[in-house]
Parts: C-alpha cells; sequence; structure tokens
C-alpha cells in the first residue's frame, strides 16, 4: 500500500544548493573508456533530495555511495542537495554526475541539464505510484463511509479498494481556490504537479493561484500540517501518514485519505551525459548491484524506500514531461 515518491523542481534560477564536495573529473592518464575520445572519471558525484529525515540522509547518501564506488572502482561522493531544483542545478552545473530524481525531476534533469535518464524506482513490484489527498474534514470530502483497513489507517471514498488512479475525484470539486492545501514541494510531483494539474482538470482551479497553499517542505510535513490543523487537505505520496506514526499514533484516527490522483512514474536515476555511454550503463548496472545486495536493498529502503530498480521507462516519464509544460 505504502509508496514514496519522491520528484522534481521548480524555477531553477531560485535555487540553492547545499553541495559539499566535487564534481567528476578526468585524468588524460586514465585513456578513454567508452565513447571516442571519452576518458574514464577518477571520481563521482550522487545527489540525493532529502524525502523525509533530514538528518539521517547524509550519512545513508555517504554509505549508498560507498557501495557504488566499491562497483565501480572509482570513488564516489554522496552529498544531498537542498531541493529538486538545486540538484538539477547541480547536475546542469557539473557539481553532480548522478542524480537520484523523481519524475519532474528526471524531466527537468534531461532537458535543462542534459542528463540521461537510466533507471526507475521499483516499489511493492510497481513502477508507480499517485498522489493521494487526505483531510480531517470527512464532512466535507468523504462522500460515503469512512473506512478502516487491516493497519487501522482509515479511508473513503472507495480509496482503501483501490489499485490505482484517479479515485474520489469528485470529493476534489469540494475543494475553493483559497483552500488551506499543504502542498510538498514546489518541485515534487506527487507533493505538487500533479495534485495541482488534478485540480484544475476536475474542480476547474488555477494551479498557480492557491492563495492559501503553503509548501511543507517534505511528504511527512504536510501530513503533520493537516493533522495539526495548519491546513485543511493535503497531498503526498501513498501512503505517507506510515511515515510520522510512530511519532503521532493518532494520523490512524484524524487523518482520512479521501482520493488518488493518476498513477505517476516512479522516482529514477539520471546520469550526466558527459560521461561516456559505457560509463552511463556502468553506473547504471552498479546502482542494479547494490539493489541485489543485502545490505543495498536495507539502505535503498531508509533513503526513499526502492525495492529495486527497472530501466528507465521513457514513455511515462514524457508523460511527466506534458504535467510539467502545463506549468509553463
Amino acid at each position: 500500500m505504502k509508496h514514496r515518491y519522491s520528484a522534481a523542481l521548480a524555477a531553477v534560477a531560485a535555487a540553492t544548493l547545499v553541495l559539499a564536495g566535487c564534481s567528476s573529473s578526468s585524468d588524460p592518464d586514465d585513456g578513454a573508456t567508452g565513447d571516442a575520445g571519452a576518458e574514464a572519471p577518477t571520481e563521482l558525484t550522487l545527489g540525493l533530495v532529502p524525502s523525509q529525515d533530514v538528518d539521517e540522509l547524509p550519512l545513508e547518501a555517504e554509505q549508498l555511495a560507498e557501495l557504488l564506488g566499491e562497483e565501480l572502482g572509482v570513488p564516489v561522493e554522496g552529498v544531498v542537495s537542498s531541493d529538486y531544483t538545486a540538484l538539477v542545478t547541480a547536475m546542469q552545473t557539473g557539481q553532480a554526475d548522478v542524480g537520484m530524481f523523481g519524475p519532474i525531476g528526471l524531466v527537468q534533469a534531461e532537458d535543462q541539464a542534459g542528463a540521461v535518464p537510466v533507471l526507475q524506482s521499483i516499489r511493492y513490484g510497481s513502477s508507480t505510484y499517485v498522489t493521494q489527498w487526505y483531510t480531517k474534514d470527512t464532512d466535507r470530502f468523504c462522500l460515503d463511509e469512512v473506512v478502516t483497513d487491516d493497519e487501522g489507517y482509515k479511508f473513503c471514498n472507495g480509496v482503501d479498494a483501490a489499485t490505482e488512479g484517479p479515485v474520489g475525484e469528485e470529493a476534489l470539486e469540494a475543494i475553493t481556490q483559497d483552500e488551506a492545501i499543504a502542498f510538498v514541494d514546489p518541485g515534487s510531483a506527487s507533493g505538487y504537479y500533479y495534485p495541482s494539474t488534478q485540480l484544475e482538470e476536475v474542480a476547474g482551479l488555477d494551479p498557480l493561484g492557491f492563495s492559501n497553499a503553503v509548501f511543507a517542505g517534505g511528504h511527512p510535513n504536510a501530513i503533520l500540517a493537516v493533522l495539526d490543523d495548519s491546513a485543511t487537505v493535503g497531498v503526498s505520496f501513498n501512503d505517507a501518514r506510515s511515515e510520522v506514526v510512530e511519532e503521532r499514533p493518532e494520523v490512524k484516527d484524524d487523518v482520512v485519505v479521501f482520493a488518488w490522483s493518476t498513477n505517476i512514474p516512479n522516482d529514477g536515476v539520471a546520469v550526466s551525459s558527459d560521461l561516456s555511454e559505457e560509463w552511463q550503463q556502468k553506473i547504471a548496472d552498479a546502482f542494479l548491484a547494490v539493489a541485489e545486495t543485502d545490505e543495498g536493498v536495507e539502505l535503498l529502503q531508509a533513503v526513499y524506500n526502492i525495492d529495486g530498480f527497472a530501466p528507465a521507462d521513457l514513455d511515462a516519464i514524457d508523460q511527466a514531461r506534458q504535467v510539467a509544460e502545463n506549468f509553463g
């Protein structure tokens, strides 16, 4: 049931990068490997974006980079950018050679930084996920009875029995242009782009004109904004309530999921086009190899709840590109 997402960007010029570190470099003495004239990197930089626990991610980034470095035979530095926009900027300016992006981020990395999407994440056997809409105001947004699943989480409008989206879209018509909405991040696919597009299509609202919307800065934070009455409705990956239940067990009783978006392609990995095609493939193979080990799976789960990887679905990324283009 529980899918993570992570995703994308806003305006590149607005971002700042919290990167300490280096970019890839080549040594003429290493000789060419792969494309004609291309040289093997002597070091690589892997960029990640916080999805939940900002304090833990730098250490996890270092550990993941170390595993990748062992597979590749060159040092890999793991760094954490401030947001999705910053990581695209890092790819664009050569401060990062490899990035783990949400679907909109993959689009922007490809279109703005010339990066090459090579992998997409697999969770619970699927390469897609959804935005979930949730609220405490069940009188307004639940068109039928609230039900509780086997884990104690609450749903309405048929979401509990759904296997793919969209679901419960009729309830979105109750949302107004001045609704207090907790979005996640200006660059998040499930936390902004897709739900905003859904409101435009279903309720006729201006996706760039929400007067009382806020960006919570993370999927768990958006859940907490609704739980603490800072917002009437919120959005996140499905099911981000599990990320806060240990700290705030009342989330099971109080926060009810009432709708889903259409299916969204999972996040993935993009590599710099400055690297040879041989090294692009080597990096993809290194991620696949890491995901085959117990230590690697545990770490990928800790970082982004990733079970494994599949080759990048370019058609699905194109669909995400259409959503991004809706925002100009």
